[in-house]
């Protein structure tokens, strides 16, 4: 492919991306776009680099998310990316939001 072609549709993609509204519009995006082998595939990738980065040990992760070595070792290695790393940042924030939002609620039951 043409790489001036290739980065006009990489924007436009990413553009569509970031146009979707909501969780349940993106999930309906990825479930229609991607088979379920490769939904799969690329959601085992990122919560396998997130479990790492939270320090699970391999042979958990191996474990529990039927893991190969090769695929960890593939998490491992993406964890230096920047595009990695900021959505895990995401991942985390939400995490956080979720546990303050849970304590405030138990503190107005009381």
């Amino acid at each position: 492919m043409n790489p001036s072609l290739k980065r006009q549709l990489f924007r436009t993609f990413s553009q569509m991306l970031n146009d979707l509204d909501n969780p349940k519009e993106i999930e309906a995006f990825l479930i229609d776009f991607f088979d379920e082998e490769e939904l799969e595939k690329y959601i085992k990738r990122m919560m396998i680099a997130y479990w790492l980065k939270k320090g699970r040990d391999k042979e958990n992760i191996k474990r529990n998310l039927l893991a190969t070595s090769k695929e960890i070792s593939l998490a491992e290695k993406s964890l230096r990316k920047n595009g990695i790393k900021l959505a895990l940042k995401k991942i985390e924030a939400e995490e956080w939001a979720n546990v303050w939002a849970e304590k405030i609620r138990k503190f107005g039951k009381k």
